[in-house]
């Protein structure tokens, strides 16, 4: 009998991606009572924001190493406890220099799990199922948690208080790890729980790099890697126009007139289409790969997506009005997060050996856009009076990262791992 236990261990990844994400956010949700209770300043506020994205930065290049050295189970149980704890303690924070610790130290936390969810995909999926599973862990998980955050924490905040909803946070942390330590293991190989029919069916999809269960880091082949830097420049592309979105487009809906619950409402759609687009991406992948075994499709179907992303923009800035932009917009992000999850798989395609290293560089540049595209796009706003500009560079970085794709990535092809040893017998 062959189990299917790999996919309860996906669901256990993408419930921590959930929680990273709502975690992460959900001190925008708590802004007043924090500058009441702390007497910090917008300004401080806008830096407190943006430790974070430092913090997390830095530890996605560092955790990687750390994941492909010592397995995703034990990295993920101590960030883990590191987030939760740091969310436990913003409620007694005392400060701007205490909140700013605290936020840098929530994105150390959140760091790892990217990586490890990498690795994870790698070890416990053969190649025809890794590009669902991780459209559903880096498409579905973000783009469905940013849905639910909003409606979720503002509830949480009325019913329990703003200190009661971040220590709550803290104890699904805590639930996540109760549930890892008895559910999750680095390997099929490793856990209880797989059968011998389920192991060979994802044994039989790996390739001869991904024997090893853990592995030091080879920085060389990491660093001199082309297609891990064209995938890296890719997802710093498309990662300016998500975190622009992320971060300005409440404000740009409210030049229309509207009012902070229809903003609301309208703020709704682009993450809708983003759980669609995320889920068409992952289908089209794995149906790709499956029918031509080659690395190539990966890029080819993020080239495509992130293009048309690039051109959704295009009627915003010739025609700026309320039903155009919200439209485009939205047909923007939801053809952007066609790409959710193939960054994951294009990375694990580009450096097989050490995935949890090649998804950390990768995340470091998604996170770098995140620090970069929250502050050009407010010294835009700032310096022109309007959004233009802004769109403009969002359309051009992404038209340039789908070029990246479509014409930059070199071919791999790799033996099957039991081909590997069958041939290192002979």
């Amino acid at each position: 009998m062959r189990t299917r236990f790999r996919w309860a261990t996906i669901a256990l990844v993408v419930a921590l991606i959930v929680i990273n994400y709502i975690d992460r956010s959900a001190i925008s949700f708590a802004v007043a009572p924090l500058e009441r209770e702390f007497g910090i300043t917008t300004a401080q506020y806008g830096v407190i924001s943006s430790a974070f994205a430092v913090g997390y930065m830095v530890f996605a290049f560092l955790s990687g190493p750390l994941v492909d050295r010592f397995g995703p189970r034990r990295v993920l149980l101590v960030a883990i406890t590191i987030f939760s704890i740091s969310v436990a303690l913003i409620p007694v924070a005392g400060g701007f220099a205490g909140l700013l610790l605290l936020r840098i130290l929530l994105g150390a936390g959140e760091a790892p799990a990217f990586p490890a969810a990498t690795r994870i995909v790698s070890r416990w999926l053969p190649s025809v199922e890794r590009g669902f599973a991780l459209a559903l862990i880096g498409g579905v998980a973000v783009s469905g948690s940013l849905l639910i955050a909003g409606p979720l924490l503002t509830q949480l905040i009325a019913l329990i208080g703003w200190r009661g909803t971040f220590w709550l946070m803290a104890v699904l942390g805590v639930a996540w790890a109760v549930a890892a330590i008895g559910l999750l293991a680095n390997t099929p190989e490793e856990s209880r729980h797989v059968g011998d029919r389920e192991l060979a069916h994802i044994t039989a999809g790996r390739v001869s790099e991904e024997a090893a269960s853990r592995s030091r880091v080879d920085w060389r082949a990491l660093l001199t890697n082309r297609n891990l830097w064209i995938v890296a420049a890719g997802y710093f592309a498309w990662g300016f126009m998500f975190w622009g979105f992320l971060y300005w487009l409440p404000q740009y809906l409210s030049t229309f007139g509207l009012s902070i619950t229809a903003v609301g409402a309208f703020s709704v759609a682009p993450w809708a289409a983003g759980v669609v687009g995320a889920l068409v991406g992952g289908f089209v992948v794995d149906r790709f790969y499956a029918r031509t075994q080659s690395i190539r499709s990966r890029f080819t179907i993020m080239g495509v997506a992130l293009l048309l992303s690039a051109c959704s923009l295009v009627p915003i800035i010739l025609h700026p009005t309320l039903t155009v932009a919200l439209v485009f917009i939205s047909l923007g992000v939801g053809l952007g997060f066609v790409t959710g999850g193939i960054w994951w798989v294009a990375s694990i395609d580009a450096e097989p050996a050490q995935p949890a290293s090649a998804a950390g560089f990768t995340d470091a540049a998604f996170a770098l856009s995140g620090i970069v595209a929250p502050i050009i796009m407010g010294l835009i706003v700032s310096g022109t009076g309007t959004y233009t500009s802004g769109f403009v560079l969002m359309s051009v970085l992404a038209a340039a990262g789908a070029l990246l794709m479509l014409f930059g990535p070199r071919e791999r092809r790799a033996a099957p791992a039991g081909t590997a040893q069958a041939a290192s017998a002979s």
